[in-house]
């Protein structure tokens, strides 16, 4: 448990990953998608907190991370944003709003961070988007890149299982992560590929590498909130280590409630005016 009291207002920066990786601490990340949960997150003293396109499964209950839209995701990390004191804010850019397009990438990029104050925007991809990269970065937005399995690309890949088992799907994810770096990205995230090539890409490159699926051997580590904490029951991935068991928590909570207020039990005397 780090102890940040001394410093809990001192805002975690691009430099100060940067700072981490360079001295070997290993970055936390973790998802958060409305105000109350990303201010338990904040004062716990995450260092980033992920505003993931995410929230289109654990908020809204899609199949997929495709449907949710650009206004959605700037009402979530809005929200987020007025929470948080310390944490460093990066915001997924979902779906069809940077690829293909470095105009709208751009667009995009600056409607987030203007209408929710956000620090930084996360997108998908390797040299395919790397002109959309360049254009959010040339106004002076930070950016997150992602590999390896991207879940934008699901139809395309047909598969969540792990990705660049292959040489040549894992020399070109090698390649898209020294590109990212030299477009000017501050971090990456690399999703369910080999804890080999993990390290490998982490060690090639100077700015902070996160993992989800990716072993140990990369700057830090990312989670999606609601797994973690066990209120998803259905997602159990080998990569998801559950802190809690908030499904059963919470059941339990709201039994108790329903029974309570059927046997007339709440409110009791002390509880009503």
């Amino acid at each position: 448990m780090s102890n940040h009291s001394s410093a809990s207002v001192k805002r975690i920066t691009t430099h100060t990953l940067q700072e981490m990786k360079q001295r070997g601490e290993k970055i936390s990340m973790l998802t958060a998608y409305d105000y109350s949960m990303a201010k338990i997150v904040d004062a716990a003293g995450m260092d980033i907190i992920l505003v993931g396109d995410s929230a289109s499964n654990v908020m809204a209950g899609h199949e997929t991370t495709l449907p949710i839209t650009l206004d959605q995701m700037i009402y979530h990390a809005s929200a987020v944003v007025r929470a948080v004191k310390r944490s460093f804010v990066v915001v997924d850019i979902p779906f069809g709003n940077y690829q293909g397009n470095s105009s709208e990438a751009l667009r995009s990029a600056i409607r987030i961070m203007k209408e929710s104050g956000a620090h930084a925007v996360k997108v998908e991809g390797g040299a395919e988007i790397k002109e959309s990269v360049a254009r959010i970065l040339s106004a002076g937005v930070p950016v997150m890149g992602h590999l390896g399995l991207t879940p934008q690309s699901i139809y395309k890949f047909g598969t969540y299982a792990v990705r660049a088992k292959e040489e040549a799907e894992a020399e070109k994810l090698v390649e898209d992560a020294k590109l990212l770096e030299a477009c000017g990205c501050f971090a990456l995230v690399l999703e369910k590929i080999p804890a080999a090539l993990a390290k490998r890409v982490a060690d090639a490159l100077s700015i902070p590498v996160i993992g989800i699926g990716a072993g140990g051997d990369v700057d830090g580590q990312v989670l999606v909130m609601h797994d973690m904490l066990g209120i998803t029951q259905e997602f159990r991935p080998r990569f998801l280590r559950a802190y809690a068991d908030l499904n059963q928590i919470m059941t339990q909570a709201f039994q108790q409630y329903i029974s309570d207020v059927k046997s007339k039990d709440f409110p009791n005397s002390s509880e009503s005016y």
